[in-house]
This record gives C-alpha cells, sequence and structure tokens, in this order.
C-alpha cells in the first residue's frame, strides 16, 4: 500500500458514504483511480465492508453490560458449543477471548436490567459449558465508535 491507498483508507473510515468524486478531491486522486484502488483494498480484505452505525438507546436498548466469562473446562466440543451460543444471541454484540482471570469479555445489550438478568441467568448460567460469569454494567460511554488509529508509512 502507499500514500493514497492510506489516505484513501483514512477517508473512508471517516466516511464510508463517499463517492468515487468525493474521495478523489480528498486524496488528490481522479474518480477512477480512487474506484480501482478501493476494489484493491476490497479484495485484499483491507475493506472488510460498509454498514450504518445505529443508536442503541434510540432503538431501545438501554442497558449495556461486559460481561467476564469463565468457561468450566476445556473439554472437547466446549469451545463449539460456546461459539455457538454467542453466535446465537444477537444481544451479544462483541466476545472476545482474554487473557487474565476470564476467559472471554461479552459486550452485551439488553433494553433494560431485568432483560439483562434474564439473559445471564438463563443463557449464560444454564449453559453446559460456563462456569462462571461477572458482569459489568456501563454507566455512560465515554469514547465509542474509534477510527483504527491508521497512520502512514
Amino acid at each position: 500500500m502507499d500514500q493514497f491507498d492510506w489516505k484513501l483508507l483514512s477517508a473512508l473510515h471517516r466516511n464510508g458514504r463517499l463517492t468515487n468524486r468525493e474521495l478523489g478531491e480528498a486524496v488528490g486522486l481522479s474518480p477512477s483511480q480512487c474506484s480501482r484502488r478501493r476494489l484493491l483494498l476490497e479484495k485484499a480484505g483491507v475493506i472488510r465492508g460498509y454498514g450504518v452505525t445505529l443508536d442503541q438507546q434510540a432503538m431501545g436498548l438501554g442497558v449495556m453490560a461486559f460481561v467476564q466469562v469463565i468457561m468450566k473446562g476445556h473439554a472437547a466440543g466446549a469451545f463449539e458449543r460456546f461459539q455457538a451460543l454467542i453466535n446465537g444471541t444477537p444481544m451479544i454484540q462483541e466476545a472476545h477471548a482474554v487473557s487474565g482471570d476470564a476467559d472471554y469479555i461479552l459486550k452485551v445489550v439488553t433494553k433494560d436490567l431485568p432483560s439483562l438478568s434474564t439473559f445471564v441467568t438463563e443463557q449464560l448460567l444454564a449453559h453446559d459449558t460456563i462456569g462462571h460469569v461477572k458482569s459489568y454494567i456501563a454507566l455512560r460511554p465515554l469514547k465509542t465508535e474509534s477510527p483504527l488509529p491508521l497512520r502512514m508509512p
């Protein structure tokens, strides 16, 4: 990747709806060059997709929590069953394997605290692979939706 690719990525990261003409104006290339470079970056997997950012509160999802998960054990098939739970649960927005005291950290959104309680007790704690959970309710966001820290070589 050269400096134009980095500029293109930076501009698209700030606003993925830019047309090739607008992108060209931002990075100093013609629209056709921007189109070609964008397609190459998409094919290379650098650009994985384009999306819309929804407002959690406006969507009626008033509670966000981070949930530590400690597995009961690491028997054969446990990871696959846990992965199926993660993939089949839309309220789990993110799931990360972590180092430290927990095995996983989940980012969960629900409409209210009773919904979170039901999710934790009836889905997580009832799951055969999960031994212990610890929830942290987010009180207010300080920083969200940050673009990746892109730097040009």
